[in-house]
């Protein structure tokens, strides 16, 4: 996956969040917290990998624009027969 400027902005944006975050849950592991420790590790993670796989504009706006257009009009994908 290549990131272009923006993108590369938009990922250190979000590490400048992260990273306290998950520092903050690895105190609060070594602290003998685990659960909060892992769950604050576990959205440090979510915020950083949420954004770059799972909403991606292109993908979203992707799929937007396949569930709303009538089928004639879609491209057929792999899974999908043309209509007869």
């Amino acid at each position: 996956m290549q990131l272009g400027l923006i993108d590369l902005i938009g990922l250190a944006t979000t590490l400048v969040f992260a990273i306290p975050v998950a520092n903050f849950g690895v105190t609060q592991l070594l602290a003998g917290k685990p659960v909060v420790g892992i769950a604050l590790l576990g959205v440090a993670v979510a915020m950083v990998v949420l954004p770059q796989y799972f909403l991606d504009p292109k993908r979203v706006l992707g799929r937007l624009l396949r569930g709303l257009l009538p089928a004639r009009l879609r491209a057929p994908s792999n899974d999908e027969k043309p209509p007869k």
